[in-house]
């Protein structure tokens, strides 16, 4: 079990619950092994300087399945908070399912853990991760690593993890709210507005599942499946988080 701390609290929406941990600590451990009880809304961050590191628990409506669009939400809310916080024009996108690139570079992503659940049940909680590499460590050149960055590489202004945290919070309950007043279509839609790769001539997403689904220009179409895809997320070394 990781080590809350008293600190000033963040300034979240009310549904919110906080819990803090020491630098260090592993905020989707914490947030999976208090989901059982924690209840809905709980919201876990570690106070690093580096790393963006921070999980929700969720109590889900509906079965496994369609529970899995939440990473979705999780990767929408996050590349809307780093909108916020980049430099003008700075270019963010998706690799499905999963990861965030900022300007080509991969910085981090967001994954899921859920309550052990048939497909057609639903589970009695879920948690979602979101992770970034917000500085390198010291020693560390620049560009010593092309293929993966930095917030502070980018050129974000420095600001406190916290005030992050305060900001995805926000854009994920908004996009939780939409997702359960207007349906999954808007949320794909903005996720897939975003989606750099894989390439196709047309693009969607199963609404039932999650799975991309890829149709090339002579109408053939593959089907990626989210289940599978989530078993490993590809991110986790580019955010400085440990599996």
């Amino acid at each position: 079990m990781q080590t809350e701390i008293l600190t000033p609290p963040l300034d979240l929406p009310p549904l919110y619950r906080e819990v803090a941990l020491r630098e260090g600590g592993d905020a989707f451990a914490q947030a999976c092994a208090i989901a059982p009880h924690a209840g809905a809304g709980t919201l876990v961050w570690s106070r690093s300087y580096r790393r963006f590191d921070v999980a929700v628990v969720l109590e889900p409506d509906r079965p496994v399945a369609p529970a899995r669009l939440a990473l979705y939400a999780g990767m929408v809310a996050l590349a809307d908070m780093l909108a916020v916080h980049a430099p003008p024009e700075t270019p963010l996108a998706f690799v499905w399912p999963d990861q965030i690139e900022i300007d080509g570079a991969a910085a981090g992503g967001v994954r899921l853990a859920w309550a052990e659940a048939e497909e057609n049940a639903i589970p009695a909680w879920l948690v979602l991760h979101a992770g970034l590499r917000v500085a390198f460590d010291d020693g560390v050149e620049p560009g010593a690593m092309p293929e993966v960055t930095s917030l502070l590489e980018q050129g974000f202004e420095p600001v406190e993890v916290g005030r992050l945290v305060e900001s995805y919070a926000r854009h994920l309950m908004a996009w939780l709210h939409d997702w359960q007043q207007r349906g999954p279509r808007p949320l794909l839609e903005s996720y897939l507005a975003r989606l750099a790769k894989p390439q196709a001539a047309k693009r969607g997403t199963d609404p039932a599942t999650g799975d991309l689904i890829l149709r090339d220009e002579a109408g053939r179409e593959e089907r990626l499946s989210l289940a599978s895809a989530l078993a490993s997320p590809s991110w986790l070394a580019a955010a400085g988080v440990d599996e």
